[in-house]
């Protein structure tokens, strides 16, 4: 629609017919005029907010239907661990500016922890064989029933990814907007890396179809993502799922499960679903048989 579909009667002063004209330019150019899906400013605003909560469910949701997904294992864990030859080549580089500023205390603590995290390198190795059990199992990589999910982001995220595609299977990564620009990691399924706006949608992603839960040495998100899950099946909004803890000596130096049953803040019951590992092949198994005993297979 524009001013020239505007008809204007024959006779009009051509001063009526310029004002009208600018008029309608007015009206068309205003923000109201838009159609709403192309009204940025609305859709942003906050009265919108309902909108932009359904669509960031929404996307995701009929993405992962049409590639016939019907369950999830989660993987979650740290996005500083790296690869073995990565670390050390992080190693390597910080020792060379160590040359020229030998006491510098910041440097020689950097030092410390990318030492630590050569240490760990071989929680990647395990997140990428996982990936890979994941991605074989079913009938093949090419059964979606079952698919990897992470938070789509570096480490032990990008590990499981890459295990998946290492045997052709094809793996979900849960990206979210934050203020510092982020990428997905490149093993992720391009059709199912997606992008959240709200945390409260990706975390619902994460459990909607999710039937086990793989939580590797991590941080503050990867503990938020623990105790979330722990708390929905405490209070009975999410059902028992295996929740697979790797790595039980870095586990029990995080925290003391057994502290928080003896002053009685929680209950033996609540403990039930933490299954501790120190394998791929040990998670995978464990995985397996708590839904064949649950009479919840998974295929």
């Amino acid at each position: 629609m524009n001013n020239m579909m505007y008809n204007i009667p024959k006779g009009m002063d051509m001063k009526k017919k310029s004002t009208k004209s600018k008029q309608i330019d007015t009206i068309m150019s205003d923000p109201a005029f838009l159609i709403p899906e192309e009204d940025k400013t609305f859709l942003q605003s906050n009265d919108a907010r309902g909108v932009r909560l359904q669509l960031d469910y929404l996307k995701a949701e009929v993405k992962m239907k049409e590639q016939g997904i019907e369950h999830t294992i989660v993987v979650f864990g740290s996005a500083r661990i790296l690869d073995e030859k990565s670390a050390l080549k992080k190693v390597k580089k910080i020792k060379n500016k160590i040359k020229n500023s030998p006491h510098s205390k910041k440097l020689l603590q950097s030092l410390n922890r990318a030492k630590n995290i050569v240490n760990n390198s071989h929680y990647y190795a395990k997140a990428r064989q996982f990936g890979q059990l994941v991605g074989e199992s079913g009938k093949g990589p090419k059964d979606c029933h079952v698919t990897l999910m992470t938070g789509g982001g570096p480490g032990i995220m990008e590990a499981a990814n890459r295990g998946a595609l290492d045997v052709g299977a094809k793996s979900i990564g849960l990206n979210i907007e934050l203020p510092h620009e982020q990428f997905p990691n490149p093993y992720i399924t391009p059709e199912l890396c997606f992008q959240f706006r709200y945390f409260a949608i990706r975390k619902l992603h994460f459990m909607h179809r999710a039937k086990a839960l793989v939580i590797f040495p991590g941080g503050f998100g990867t503990l938020d993502e623990l105790f979330e899950i722990l708390t929905l099946i405490q209070t009975e909004k999410s059902p028992y799922i295996p929740i697979v803890l790797l790595g039980k000596s870095y586990w029990d130096n995080v925290i003391n499960f057994d502290f928080l049953l003896e002053e009685g803040v929680i209950s033996s019951e609540d403990l039930i679903p933490i299954i501790y590992v120190e394998s791929a092949e040990e998670a995978w198994n464990k995985i397996i048989l708590w839904h064949q005993n649950n009479h919840t297979p998974l295929y």
